[in-house]
């Protein structure tokens, strides 16, 4: 079993989303049971430095969020401040990614709201997205399907049987280039070497080889070095957003940042 500690603070996510489940409407999470990792880490965002008991661990089948919230309270942590670690552990736990390489080159997010937004909840949202992402950003309707849009960035509303979902999504379409130019600057470099040695002109052909070769590197490099960080930071927004989406009062943002 695993055992809590809750000494480090709240990461970036976790803070962006506390005290905002208030909103949330939690039925249909009633039943989800959390194993030890998705305790911790409830705990974590939760308590911040209070201190848990260092036995706390879940039985063989889990806790459940009413059990959470339960043991949140004999150490002084609110119902909802459990419930907000608990609902950004569940959209960090449903997260995919498109990776290149084994890149997160895309970033996806989802989010079950089990009801349905209200028309001033969603103008509300969209302008938390202009906040948060510093994009202006188109939004559409088509039906009951809503949208907000800018360049490879993505936030779908879809009606499902129990109300709507939110769906976050965007891709680094830059880095992709990056990458991709990197790649042809290598296969050029290739080329040209393989017919300056057949052609008996390889040292005359060595500077503009090495010259491709360089670019291609240096192109492959700018790409996949920004990815890590920019995939963090994507995540950490969707994440914190998605979980404050039902919030009823307006509450600190994560951090803006320039669109793609």
């Amino acid at each position: 079993m695993a055992t809590l500690d809750c000494s480090s603070r709240t990461e970036q996510a976790g803070a962006a989303v506390a005290g905002l489940a208030s909103g949330y409407n939690l039925s249909g999470m009633s039943e989800r049971r959390y194993d030890d990792d998705e305790i911790a880490a409830i705990f974590r965002a939760a308590a911040e430095n209070r201190e848990l008991p260092a036995g706390t661990s879940s039985s063989d089948d889990g806790l459940t969020l009413a059990e959470l919230q339960a043991i949140g309270r004999e150490v002084g942590i609110s119902a909802d401040d459990v419930a907000s670690a608990a609902i950004a552990v569940d959209v960090k736990r449903a997260a995919t990614q498109r990776t290149v390489f084994g890149l997160p080159i895309g970033v996806a997010r989802t989010v079950e709201l089990n009801r349905r937004m209200t028309d001033d909840e969603w103008e509300q949202f969209v302008v938390r997205l202009r906040e948060v992402f510093h994009a202006r950003g188109r939004t559409s309707t088509e039906g009951s399907l809503r949208q907000w849009t800018n360049g490879n960035l993505h936030v779908l509303l879809e009606p499902t049987s129990n109300g709507q979902r939110l769906r976050f999504g965007t891709f680094n379409g830059a880095a992709q280039a990056m990458i991709s130019g990197g790649l042809m600057s290598l296969a050029m470099a290739a080329v040209v070497a393989v017919s300056a040695a057949v052609g008996g002109k390889l040292g005359h052909g060595a500077p503009g080889i090495a010259f491709l070769g360089v670019v291609g590197l240096g192109m492959m490099a700018n790409g996949i070095f920004r990815i890590p960080r920019w995939a963090k930071l994507r995540g950490n927004q969707m994440e914190a957003l998605a979980a404050g989406v039902a919030a009823s009062s307006s509450t600190a943002l994560p951090p803006a940042t320039n669109h793609e």
